[in-house]
């Protein structure tokens, strides 16, 4: 699968969100072609603050591999990761991260901060923004701009 394969599956996994009333980000963890884990926001239903779409994701592919540590593994992500969960997937040794949409207001891969680029951190993840940006981007859109439409109504 090409990278643009790889982040539609992402796609849906944020439309997935998105349908069950959450913000619209999705994930999965790739490693050797073959993809392990796939995660969808869930913080609203699940009452859990970290259950970003990334954390999701590489909770899903650790327990597939049976190991926290996801060395040589490539992370695909609708919307660029937060502070928290770049925090994760350096922990978890992610090799790459691909996103689509920036965050201007909490990305730590460069929006807001570049977290991977810390010289005083011992793990750099590479990182490939842009892929599929529009259409991440229109689909969070299109999520808040019928959340505020909601708003109005109530």
């Amino acid at each position: 699968m090409t990278e643009i394969e790889y982040m539609r599956v992402a796609l849906q996994l944020a439309q997935d969100a998105a349908n069950a009333g959450e913000v619209p980000v999705g994930a999965i963890v790739v490693k050797n072609g073959e993809i392990i884990g796939r995660g969808s926001n869930a913080p609203i239903s699940s009452h859990d603050p970290t259950a970003h779409a990334e954390i999701r994701a590489m909770r899903d592919a650790a327990q597939y591999l049976g190991n926290y540590r996801l060395v040589d593994c490539e992370l695909y992500v609708t919307l660029e990761p937060c502070a928290m969960c770049s925090g994760a997937i350096q922990h978890a040794r992610i090799a790459k991260v691909i996103y689509g949409a920036s965050d201007p207001k909490t990305g730590a891969c460069g929006s807001v901060i570049n977290l991977m680029a810390e010289p005083k951190l011992n793990h750099h993840t590479e990182i490939t923004g842009g892929i599929l940006a529009e259409d991440c981007g229109a689909l969070l859109s299109s999520f808040f701009s019928a959340r505020r439409k909601q708003a109005k109504i109530a």
